[in-house]
């Protein structure tokens, strides 16, 4: 909890002291002088009280996470020329199999990555990862599973690309999950002498083969509900998206980002600040990552249709440009879902390739509101967006008809007695 934070909740707090004490006030000088003290001595009360309390609660519970060092100080090459790699001899610890896992009955991580305003920060995020948390998979596995399966026949030559210099790079990744998938989901993957079985769907995959009947990163797209990137550094220490399969987007194309930089791929996208408090932190922390090291992000999105691959609403996918200017205003807060990004980043030490994972968690805003806490803090983050991040996000296409029935979902856990205070006792962020 910042200091302005502090206050704010105090200051409200001592807000409603001073309104049941008005009477005495408007009683007479002396009464008047006795309840200004009072209201002070409240006031610096609440303060004292919030400071100690989430003083304790830090100690109890884990914090939120900071920014690795990686993207701080000057940029490093690790005493190599840019666009070579000296292949590293780490290798993955093997993970253990996740507690308990089902197909049927392990629900989706409750990702909630929003937080109250009155200030929106624009920071890339990064929190460190364990290496058995690579991948997450859960019971909306088959949806996914069946999405990426259609697309992959209908538009698989436009979500799935992989430039020749990149194929080594795609051909590791592809290795590290046959690896990984069956030592975290053993009932649902099974490690052959020659690739990796599905359990579930019977399909089996021979990754030694050559040539290989598919694109390596399609592939890999099958394995998992990911969306996958791959980024390689050239010569001029810039890095590319060179290897790819983004079927399950929702809002940008493949098509339009392949083998563009890292600073055009988001300069290209108008993402809200990147160029004053994004880019050099980036830049930094992919020159500096080793193999050794996960991280993780996360970020959230409204969506007013329910299509978890391609939000239609912005306009068509094979259309020459998409935007926000084509979506219905106002829709029904039937219509709006809550899309939410996880993403890891990793560098592939063979190949020297960085490794995005992209799971995305889309689920209808009617069913998160129903959540404690969260459809008051959801409606302060989204008050809290600056314009740039408004228009970036689309706010004024649905922020009327969310915002309203946002406030009338908190005022009924209000009303039913819910303990605003005690928010930070049951989560963290980003849950």
């Amino acid at each position: 909890m910042t200091t302005s934070t502090i206050f704010e909740r105090a200051r409200v707090y001592a807000s409603d002291c001073a309104f049941k004490i008005k009477d005495y006030v408007q009683a007479g000088t002396k009464e008047s002088a006795y309840a200004t003290t009072l209201v002070f001595l409240l006031f610096a009360t609440a303060i004292a009280y919030i400071i100690r309390r989430r003083s304790s609660q830090t100690a109890g519970r884990p914090s939120t996470p900071t920014t690795p060092a990686l993207e701080k100080g000057a940029p490093k090459n690790q005493g190599r020329e840019w666009g070579k790699w000296k292949p590293s001899d780490f290798r993955m610890p093997k993970p253990d199999p996740y507690p308990n896992w089902s197909i049927e009955h392990t629900k989706p991580l409750p990702y909630r990555p929003f937080r109250y305003g009155p200030k929106y920060n624009v920071t890339m995020g990064l929190r460190t990862l364990k290496h058995a948390d690579w991948i997450e998979l859960d019971n909306h596995y088959p949806r996914y599973h069946a999405d990426k399966a259609r697309r992959i026949k209908e538009r698989g030559h436009k979500c799935c690309r992989t430039a020749p210099e990149a194929f080594p790079a795609a051909i590791e990744l592809l290795e590290e999950l046959a690896d990984y998938l069956p030592a975290r989901y053993p009932s649902l993957y099974r490690r052959t002498a020659v690739g990796i079985d599905n359990l579930w769907s019977g399909e089996s995959f021979d990754i030694v083969q050559r040539p290989l009947p598919e694109d390596p990163m399609q592939t890999c797209a099958r394995l998992t509900q990911d969306d996958l990137a791959i980024m390689l550094e050239r010569p001029d220490s810039q890095y590319y998206l060179l290897a790819g399969a983004v079927l399950l987007a929702g809002f940008w194309r493949l098509e339009d980002k392949y083998g563009m930089r890292m600073s055009e791929i988001h300069t290209s996208g108008d993402v809200p600040q990147f160029r004053e408090k994004l880019e050099k932190g980036m830049m930094n922390f992919f020159r500096r990552l080793r193999p050794e090291e996960m991280v993780a992000r996360n970020n959230y999105f409204l969506q007013v249709d329910d299509d978890l691959g391609w939000s239609w609403s912005i306009g068509s996918e094979d259309a020459p440009e998409v935007s926000w200017n084509t979506a219905e205003k106002n829709r029904a807060v039937e219509h709006h879902y809550f899309r939410s990004e996880r993403q890891s980043l990793r560098r592939l030490p063979k190949s020297g390739g960085i490794v995005f994972t992209i799971r995305t968690y889309f689920h209808p805003i009617t069913e998160i509101a129903e959540e404690d806490y969260v459809p008051g803090r959801l409606a302060s983050a989204v008050r809290s967006w600056g314009d740039d991040v408004s228009r970036y996000k689309g706010k004024e296409r649905y922020g009327e008809v969310l915002l309203e029935y946002l406030d009338k979902k908190h005022q009924e856990q209000v009303d039913r007695g819910l303990d605003l205070s005690k928010e930070d006792e049951v989560r963290a962020y980003p849950f």
